[in-house]
């Protein structure tokens, strides 16, 4: 492998990886900055646990070669639904490309912490 492929790898390992904790961190801090109730127990399955097995399913697909280079390189945006927004009764995360056809792939979580699926075609 060339010495600029291995370049343009690390450095789309490392975007991804800053654009992963760039989401946890801003998923995570509203919560631990807020005031809310004073339940102490689990919380049950957050938004912040869905990005988790989404990034962990999303991962063993890019090292699986299921998902192309295109994927890890390109990433631009990842997003999270929660069940409430929208009339939705499932998390969805989904993780967009630049460029590429198809552009967008979705994971689907039960309420309950279940993964549901995934597809290219969303919600």
């Amino acid at each position: 492998m060339s010495p600029e492929k291995t370049t343009i790898i690390h450095m789309a390992r490392a975007f991804f990886l800053a654009a992963t904790a760039a989401v946890v961190l801003f998923v995570a801090a509203s919560p631990a900055w807020s005031h809310g109730g004073k339940e102490h127990g689990d919380a049950g399955f957050t938004a912040l646990k869905a990005l988790e097995k989404a990034t962990d399913l999303y991962n063993r697909l890019l090292s699986s070669g299921r998902l192309d280079a295109g994927w890890e390189a390109g990433l631009e945006n990842v997003g999270i639904a929660a069940p409430s927004q929208q009339g939705r009764n499932e998390f969805v995360v989904s993780f967009r490309r630049n460029q590429g056809d198809p552009r967008t792939v979705y994971f689907f979580f039960t309420a309950e912490g279940k993964y549901a699926g995934s597809n290219f075609t969303g919600p």
